[in-house]
């Protein structure tokens, strides 16, 4: 499993996270299962949310965060070895967001005792809060650190200019931005690509352009979600008839190089040079399998551009 660092600090992480945000219904053997398969594809590094199964009959707030510490029950020694990372700022009752001190707070001390740990390796705001007061954050921010709380900290889904207006008060390095991107979800690469190309409709900047850059110019950790997802629909675009092309490009890499499909999907955004993890969302432990594989697959420029290409991208 290869490795990336973990934003400005000297922790090295692995380039494919498992999310969790699907446990909901699982047993405790489905999920003991799902972290062995992880942790012996060298996958570490654990993605929760305090929203992640909040509409369960049996659950609510930081209900997946809970069913994974009851389902494993880690000792002290086993949780020291691995990385839990969790997100707050979204509310349901009604949805809105909520980026205050008292939530951020009271949310992690939640987490925690869902997962049955003393601390959190990494916090994410999940979603931008319009309302949001950088003051309000810091102060949050600086009372977790300083008891110990939480370690490292980041967002998630933010724009350049909104962790731009987060660092005026925030001391703490922000250490990731977790994102949406996959090869047929991927305008904050391909903006960039086709910059000043008159008809290109991904040569206009929007609020997210430059993202990439931006996280490489502050040392920030992108991660990447829905990694499979076919663009702003339901579904995913492996072996979808949506895209021919691009699963026929899929296929063959994936028997040059030895590996399925989902690998060279995965070694694609892996290959970047930002140094980006994959999150992987899936309750399949063959997936989690396969995706382990990508994270070291060694794609050409040539395979790279042309697996954007045959995704449909407009390349210059």
């Amino acid at each position: 499993m290869k490795t990336v660092q973990l934003g400005p600090t000297e922790i090295k992480v692995p380039n494919v996270i498992s999310g969790m945000m699907r446990i909901a219904d699982a047993s405790d053997a489905k999920i003991r299962e799902l972290y062995d398969t992880a942790r012996s594809s060298g996958i570490d590094y654990f993605d929760h949310a305090d929203l992640y199964g909040f509409n369960h009959p049996s659950g609510g707030t930081h209900w997946c965060e809970h069913r994974f510490a009851q389902a494993l029950g880690l000792s002290t020694s086993e949780r020291e070895q691995i990385m839990l990372q969790s997100k707050t700022g979204i509310t349901t009752d009604p949805l809105s967001y909520d980026q205050s001190y008292e939530h951020i707070v009271s949310s992690v001390e939640g987490s925690l005792r869902a997962l049955n740990t003393d601390y959190l390796d990494v916090l994410l705001l999940h979603r931008p809060d319009a309302l949001v007061e950088p003051e309000e954050v810091a102060r949050a921010f600086d009372d977790l650190e300083s008891r110990g709380m939480v370690r490292a900290f980041g967002v998630s889904n933010h724009t350049p200019r909104q962790i731009d207006l987060l660092k005026t008060a925030v001391r703490q390095p922000l250490v990731v931005n977790q994102v949406q991107l996959s090869l047929t979800h991927a305008s904050l690469i391909t903006q960039g690509i086709s910059s000043n190309t008159a008809g290109a409709d991904n040569a206009i900047t929007r609020d997210g352009g430059g993202l990439v850059d931006h996280a490489r110019l502050n040392k920030i950790t992108l991660q990447a979600w829905s990694p499979f997802q076919s663009g702003g629909t339901a579904g995913v675009f492996l072996d979808s008839s949506d895209y021919p092309e691009l699963n026929a490009e899929l296929s063959r890499l994936a028997d040059r190089y030895g590996v399925t499909p989902l690998a060279i999907a995965v070694g694609w955004i892996t290959r970047h040079p930002a140094g980006m993890q994959v999150i992987l969302g899936s309750t399949t432990t063959q997936r989690i399998v396969d995706a382990s594989a990508g994270s070291e697959v060694p794609l050409t420029r040539g395979e790279w551009y042309g697996l954007l290409r045959a995704a449909g991208h407009h390349i210059p």
